[in-house]
């Protein structure tokens, strides 16, 4: 959970005064507790000096013990550390020697020790002082007792002060870490709202302190600054929906000829151009490319618009460059290259159609012509009009294919998709093809498996097989074999082969062009023998509507072979 700035500042400051008052209290408590071991020590060592002026002076020791407390220890030690007294165990032949005692230890160091430990000698804890006196020690000990311990403690009022003044050094950042962090929170809130564009008049609003008249000169700086920027970006946006809907290369020049603005188009389209990669629009005027938009900008005045074209990279561009009044100008690149190649495939289009219907028509027309016009008996009229029987059905044919194209590109959902046994299709094909098949001595070896679901239109599927074995038989020469297989599969396509083993495509620069329209290899593939010049154009487009690809290669040993992909059925 995430903390606001007034807990945050009350954390902050809270922790620095916690730890200021618990590092003085036990400072406190330290100071106070040494100081009533001091008072300790000084007692013991009072008795310590009574002790040793008895044994100066030669009493008993026993005679002294009256004017101590009853519970004290006293013993007396050599430089050695044996015991040469000791008033609480008698046995002084049976005590340890006590020269490895703490206290006794520092008395040697220092002149005098103290410890608070338990006795190994009658298992008692002991707060004991040694004292270094003539030629040994002087150790007394008082029991570590509850009576002790109370007096070494320390007072706790010194800890109640300090809580109380804790408290109230609380209460007092709480209030003011509010008063100080409300400012900042209004502030906040007024830039959250500003970030998220919810900003109302309530939010400009602070408290009457130097935070909230800071926050008001920003509020008000801010406001002035929205309504202008939402001035400009009206403008910007009128002409970026220019630019994007264009869909055009523009760039924006200033009157001396500095880059203002550019789209990525322009710049790819530039870099296209330009034999110098990378090209920045800076550069555009340096290029002899444009040196005719140059030559315009460099006229005084006159005309405002200037519009030529370029080629690159077999790519067609037109260059348009408008100038507007204050001298600045802007460069258009559009790419026309789509819009050349449509007018080129029509017109080869048109071509290719009235080219492919001039050799049947021009036949019929002969042949009638013959019938009509020459005494012909009744077997060589049979003869000619068998002949342009013939020629029409190479029309229908053409027709029909030409018909069979424009519906699989401007009419697709006329056609219906449906999970279809492949290897049904291509048996179809063979079964209504076994008489070319037989005529031309053409074998076919199917090895797609039983069950190869593809999800598309049957027609258009028995299209696709019909033309591959058409092309074969016509082209690929007498005797030869045609096999056609599925060799891969994946989650979404089977991968399919179709073959011969016939003369192939010797010019290997043909294959790239053999599903075009209307085009035919002129070694082997002539239009004498038969055929509309659509059927590979077919294929290519069909198995494009199956979401598919196709490529056509040279066998290594001979013939032609197309690879191609089909989708599966869904399940």
């Amino acid at each position: 959970m995430k903390l606001t700035y007034k807990q945050r500042l009350f954390l902050w400051f809270g922790v620095i005064l916690l730890l200021f008052a618990v590092t003085l209290t036990l400072f406190e408590r330290s100071r106070e507790r040494q100081y009533k071991t001091d008072l300790m020590i000084q007692q013991l060592d009072a008795y310590a000096g009574m002790v040793n002026e008895a044994l100066g002076q030669g009493r008993p020791l026993d005679s002294l013990l009256a004017l101590f407390p009853p519970d004290i220890r006293v013993t007396v030690l050599d430089r050695a550390g044996r015991v040469l007294y000791e008033n609480v165990f008698g046995d002084r032949g049976g005590m340890e020697n006590h020269a490895d005692r703490p206290e006794i230890i520092a008395a040697q160091r220092d002149g005098q020790g103290s410890s608070v430990r338990l006795s190994a000698t009658t298992g008692t804890e002991y707060f004991y002082f040694a004292r270094a006196l003539g030629e040994g020690y002087v150790r007394v000990a008082l029991p570590y007792n509850i009576q002790v311990r109370h007096f070494l403690r320390a007072d706790n009022g010194f800890l109640y002060v300090t809580l109380l003044m804790f408290l109230a050094a609380v209460l007092f950042i709480n209030y003011a870490a509010g008063r100080f962090g409300k400012s900042i929170a209004r502030l906040a809130d007024f830039a959250t709202a500003a970030h998220e564009g919810t900003l109302e008049d309530a939010d400009a609003v602070f408290p009457d302190d130097e935070l909230g008249k800071v926050g008001e000169q920003i509020a008000r700086g801010y406001m002035a600054l929205t309504t202008s920027e939402k001035r400009s970006a009206q403008e910007r946006e009128r002409l970026l929906q220019h630019i994007l809907i264009s869909e055009e290369g523009v760039c924006f020049y200033t009157p001396e000829g500095a880059v203002e603005f550019y789209n990525s188009l322009f710049l790819q389209y530039l870099n296209i151009l330009s034999d110098e990669t990378p090209i920045q629009p800076d550069n555009l005027l340096e290029n002899k490319l444009f040196a005719g938009v140059c030559a315009f900008l460099s006229l005084p005045g006159g005309e405002n618009y200037y519009e030529t074209t370029l080629e690159k990279q077999g790519r067609h561009f037109s260059v348009q460059t408008n100038r507007f009044a204050d001298g600045s100008f802007e460069v258009i690149l559009r790419d026309t290259t789509k819009q050349e190649r449509t007018q080129q495939l029509k017109q080869e289009m048109t071509g290719n159609i009235a080219h492919e219907l001039r050799t049947p028509v021009t036949s019929i027309r002969g042949y009638l012509e013959t019938i009509l016009e020459q005494p012909l008996d009744a077997e060589k009229q049979h003869h000619f009009i068998t002949k342009a029987y013939r020629q029409t059905l190479s029309l229908s044919e053409l027709i029909g294919d030409m018909g069979l194209l424009t519906r699989i590109e401007e009419a697709p959902h006329a056609f219906h998709r449906e999970g279809v046994d492949l290897l049904q299709v291509v048996e179809k094909v063979c079964a209504d093809m076994e008489i070319p098949l037989r005529e031309n001595a053409v074998s076919v070896d199917v090895t797609i498996p039983p069950g190869t679901m593809v999800d598309g239109d049957k027609n258009l599927l028995y299209s696709i097989f019909g033309n591959l074995m058409d092309n074969a038989i016509k082209y690929a020469g007498r005797g030869v074999t045609i096999r056609t297989g599925c060799y891969r599969t994946d989650s979404d396509f089977y991968y399919f082969t179709f073959s011969d083993n016939g003369t192939g495509i010797a010019d290997e620069h043909h294959l790239g062009r053999i599903f075009e329209r209307f085009y035919r290899v002129s070694e082997g593939r002539t239009r004498d023998s038969g055929g509309s010049g659509l059927g590979l154009s077919i294929v290519r487009n069909a198995i494009a509507f199956h979401r598919g690809t196709i490529s056509a290669k040279n066998r290594p040993g001979g013939g032609l072979e197309f690879l191609f992909k089909l989708p599966k059925q869904r399940l």
